[in-house]
């Protein structure tokens, strides 16, 4: 019977194609109601409640942050470089964040990320309301916002394995997932009213005091110390870290196609200013609403991971909804009347976010503990490091092509890229189960039996 059932599960993998839309819908719905599943555990609802309102206050920044700086400048490009400098230390400074994310207290260093971001937000503020704000300042504190999360972002996704056991750590990314979009649908409407009625001055200083909700709950989180590791210098360690996600294919592999899809497809958002201002002649509420729409289409796919209860069939997800994700913007390059964009943004955040955390789901399952932070380091600099590039690149060629050829070629690429995963799929495919048999997180003899299949049909 068991080996029936391996034998059917290898012929439905045969006959994947990219039209095949039914792997995006759940097998068992009852799955559903184990979508929270994580919260029973103390320490992660602490930590979710907390992030949940300081994400509120961080989106809302960051449309307040698009819409003063293209206001400012009315330049797509200048608008591209806030971006560029505020992601783009996530290229340089990461490695070392990895290395002393797996060295210390990763609660330690998230207080202090989060606290140096607040402190950024209240200067953001003061400086906006009194009317010292500058492009040049505006650009300084964009570049130091984007060291602090150079710093930020690999510790929080390496914590998540201190909140939940093993076998809860895919629902709990899923889940941190859901809170990022869920206020993302939330927090852009919020400031599009605000900017509106009270100027971006009192958005930032909005959230500013919405980071006092993460720093309370941290304070009460109680975790394990890490074993201690052996100290090497620092440059060694990032060496090792590198030579680790080189040496292993589906680790290699999911890398490549998340730092394709971050160059091409990610800088669609971060240039939604540009698109709601000069495409769709709108004001700050089409800003929010575009960013909303695309966090209908996140918080689906978020919702959709959560209740995934294996990590099996990720790799077909991020075909499909990266090419999911290109269809998007191939179809809003040609928007023309604003309801037409906020449909076409619903695809465009749900491909966004199904292939962003398939992939992070994916590293999380198949990484050492002790190289966690390193291999985290690196995620971080491919979704947050590679798109301001992207970014930076985008906007200077509108500046000779339109913003929507800009994004319908991009929407090409990113197709392209998950025809590439697919054809390397069954050899990714094949090293990973082998990883997840070894970790626990399969039966070996299932895996075995998956694997002499897949060999036996070529």
């Amino acid at each position: 019977m068991k080996d029936a059932q391996v034998s059917d599960s290898a012929k439905k993998e045969k006959t994947f194609s990219l039209l095949n839309l039914s792997v995006l819908l759940p097998k068992n719905p009852l799955a559903l109601l184990s979508i929270f599943k994580s919260l029973k555990h103390r320490n992660f609802a602490l930590y979710f409640g907390g992030m949940l309102v300081t994400l509120i206050g961080a989106w809302i920044q960051q449309v307040a942050m698009g819409w003063l700086v293209y206001n400012m400048t009315n330049s797509v490009f200048l608008l591209s470089l806030s971006v560029f400098l505020s992601q783009i230390p996530t290229l340089f400074v990461t490695p070392f964040a990895g290395v002393v994310t797996d060295r210390f207290d990763r609660r330690k260093i998230i207080m202090y990320t989060q606290g140096a971001m607040m402190l950024q937000s209240l200067i953001l503020g003061v400086l906006t309301i009194s009317g010292l704000m500058s492009v040049n300042l505006i650009m300084i504190l964009c570049f130091l916002l984007g060291v602090t999360l150079s710093f930020d972002a690999p510790a929080r996704q390496s914590f998540y394995s201190k909140l939940v056991p093993p076998e809860d750590l895919s629902n709990a990314i899923a889940l941190n997932s859901t809170a990022i979009n869920a206020t993302r649908f939330i927090g852009p409407a919020i400031g599009g009213v605000m900017i509106a009625h009270w100027g971006e001055g009192v958005c930032f200083l909005v959230n500013c005091a919405t980071y006092l909700s993460i720093l309370f709950s941290l304070r009460f989180i109680k975790t394990e110390p890490s074993p201690p590791q052996p100290r090497h210098s620092a440059f060694f360690d990032i060496a090792e870290g590198f030579s680790y996600a080189a040496h292993s294919v589906p680790i290699r592999a999911i890398i490549i196609i998340l730092a394709v899809f971050s160059f091409f497809g990610i800088p669609f958002p971060m240039l939604m200013p540009a698109f709601a201002k000069g495409v769709l002649h709108g004001g700050s509420e089409v800003l929010g609403n575009l960013m909303s729409f695309v966090g209908i289409g996140a918080v689906t796919a978020a919702l959709y991971l959560a209740a995934r209860k294996r990590v099996l069939g990720l790799g077909r997800v991020v075909v499909v909804s990266s090419s999911l994700f290109g269809a998007g913007l191939i179809a809003v390059s040609f928007a023309r009347v604003p309801w037409h964009a906020y449909v076409m943004c619903i695809p465009i955040g749900f491909g966004m976010i199904a292939t962003a955390a398939s992939c992070n789901t994916m590293l999380q399952s198949l990484v050492d503990e002790n190289k966690r932070g390193r291999i985290m380091s690196i995620f971080t600099m491919s979704f947050f490091g590679i798109p301001p590039l992207g970014s930076i690149a985008q906007g200077y060629i509108a500046n000779f092509i339109s913003l929507q050829t800009m994004t319908a070629i991009s929407g090409v690429i990113c197709i392209i890229s998950a025809l590439v995963f697919e054809h390397y799929r069954p050899v990714i495919r094949t090293h990973a189960r082998a990883i997840y048999a070894q970790k626990g997180l399969i039966i070996p003899e299932i895996a075995s039996a998956l694997q002499a299949t897949n060999r036996k049909g070529g």
